[in-house]
């Protein structure tokens, strides 16, 4: 049995495999110390699993933001590249990986054996990430399950021009002032987003078949 750690900036994350079959696993919000959050969450997984310690498993990867922290990894792999293998895993036939995580984005390019051949990310503002659409959700005043769904219902969403997510709070709050329907500004947020993302697969070139991954691949509304 191996294992798998991704600490992230919001959330750890831990995958137990026996024979290449998933028999635990656990995403838990990030403590303030990446090695409490790398614990807590291989902790779950090990009890979802029905296995007693760490010392059960014959080889851990740790990876993300937090991922030199793990202090039980006997490896560490950047998110890249196991992005680019877990999809593949998932599905041979997947090419691009577009990764929306709590603190940047990603488009990523695979080959046909799942190795990394270029990737773009968009890691020195919080635009276009899961940080940004809690800021937009606390803005409305609604959950984030709320802006999904509220939006798919929108026929005329409106225009979000803010590419910083502080201004395009204000924004926001402006058009919510001026009586537009929290369901339209819901999809101009999800537009806004799917825009720039456009830009950044645009960038390295799409190929399908494409794998979305991250907290933001649930928002219906933006894929």
């Amino acid at each position: 049995m191996v294992g798998g750690c991704d600490v992230g900036s919001t959330t750890g994350k831990a995958l137990i495999l026996c024979h290449g079959q998933v028999i635990g696993h656990a995403i838990i919000p990030c403590e303030v110390r990446p090695e409490k959050t790398a614990e807590l969450a291989l902790s779950k997984a090990l009890n979802a699993a029905s296995l007693p310690t760490e010392t059960a498993l014959g080889y851990v990867v740790g990876t993300g933001y937090g991922r030199v922290r793990i202090p039980f990894a006997d490896e560490n792999v950047s998110e890249i590249t196991c992005h680019g293998l877990g999809a593949f895993h998932l599905n041979s036939r997947q090419r691009t990986v577009i990764d929306i995580g709590g603190q940047d984005c990603k488009v990523i390019k695979i080959n046909a054996a799942g190795k990394v051949v270029d990737f773009t990310m968009n890691d020195k503002c919080a635009a276009g990430t899961g940080r940004f659409f809690e800021a937009m959700a606390r803005a409305l005043d609604i959950t984030l399950e709320d802006l999904s769904e509220m939006s798919l219902g929108s026929e005329n969403p409106a225009q979000i021009t803010s590419q910083c997510s502080v201004f395009a709070e204000s924004e926001v709050i402006t058009l919510l002032n001026e009586g537009v329907e929290i369901k339209d500004i819901a999809a101009g947020i999800n537009e806004a987003i799917a825009s720039r993302l456009a830009v950044m697969v645009r960038k390295i070139g799409l190929e399908e078949e494409v794998a979305v991954s991250g907290g933001c691949a649930k928002n219906k509304g933006l894929i």
